[in-house]
């Protein structure tokens, strides 16, 4: 049962529109949080926290430099699951288009 725990924890952390937003660019490097701020349009205490909940489920590193804080990605298995969420959605809009007679 620990298993399935930690993997809803995972799942739990990933479940934030603005957290997906913001994994999506640092997919592509480092960013810092000023960057991360901008790109979701919330304030930085919230991007702060939403960080903090990726990073206590493992999915991002930080690193201090200065007075600025940089993340980047810790796993790089989230375009393999991003894929398979993009599988899944064609999926239902297929069951769906079906469903209306589309």
């Amino acid at each position: 049962m620990e298993r399935y725990e930690a993997r809803a924890r995972i799942a739990k952390a990933l479940g934030h529109p603005s957290r997906l937003v913001m994994l999506d660019a640092l997919a592509d490097g480092e960013l810092c949080v000023c960057e991360l701020t901008e790109l979701v349009g919330a304030d930085q205490s919230t991007v702060s926290k939403h960080l903090s909940v990726l990073k206590q489920a493992g999915i991002v590193s930080d690193r201090k430099e200065g007075t600025m804080m940089f993340y980047r990605l810790k796993v790089s298995c989230l375009q393999g699951f991003w894929q398979c969420i993009e599988s899944v959605l064609k999926e239902n809009l297929k069951t769906q288009q079906a469903a209306i007679g589309a």
